[in-house]
């Protein structure tokens, strides 16, 4: 099988935390869990045997890209690789700008659970770049959406019906119905997202902001 690089675009845009998350050292944990030594999961994932040294070795930030297909090899959620070693807190109490936040296409997002095990749902601070949107692709998954608006104009639109979202709005629904968002602002909108997936092998964070 040919090995293939994947773009690097960094992703310290990624994480960053207080609790400095080593993003290689988890994944060298995940790889070594399976049994799988490092060539046998670039053989498996079709990357370059020496680009996951770096990554395991922290000489390199991964992109989002090659997490996704590191995730998908493994069958494991992309937040694994962005779990501390205390990730089955029973109470998690973050302060305002300690919080873990990560960096994709159309803005950012801060992950309100990190450190309890992921369960159930996924609580989540997006901010999304002036007239960002999810794509012409509409979004689906298991379980149910939550959405409350903080700042700006947010539109979902959730079966082909649009609901417009301004501060204080909230939203909710099946997520089985296909769905998809756009900032109509000209500025930066903020929202409240919380995925609660009926299926834990499901990863709808991915289809939201894997891009």
């Amino acid at each position: 099988m040919t090995n293939r690089d994947i773009s690097n675009s960094p992703i310290t845009e990624a994480i960053h935390n207080g609790n400095d998350i080593d993003v290689g050292k988890r994944l060298r944990e995940v790889r070594a869990s399976r049994g799988l030594s490092i060539r046998a999961l670039a053989e498996q994932s079709n990357l370059n045997v020496n680009t996951l040294s770096l990554i395991e070795n922290g000489r390199t930030s991964p992109s989002v890209s090659t997490l996704q297909v590191i995730s998908q090899t493994l069958q494991v959620p992309i937040s694994t690789f962005f779990e501390s070693n205390h990730a089955n807190q029973k109470v998690v109490y973050q302060r305002s700008g300690k919080r873990p936040h990560a960096m994709f296409t159309h803005g950012t997002m801060e992950d309100l659970g990190a450190g309890m095990a992921r369960f159930g749902a996924e609580p989540l601070i997006v901010t999304l770049k002036p007239k960002a949107d999810s794509g012409k692709t509409p979004i689906v998954h298991t379980g149910r959406e939550f959405v409350y608006c903080l700042e700006g104009h947010i539109t979902y639109h959730v079966d082909d019906q649009p609901y417009s979202l301004e501060q204080g709005d909230s939203l909710m629904f099946e997520a089985y119905l296909p769905h998809r968002w756009r900032n109509e602002s000209a500025s930066a909108s903020r929202m409240l997202l919380v995925l609660c997936p009926m299926d834990e092998r499901d990863q709808p964070s991915e289809r939201h902001f894997g891009k």
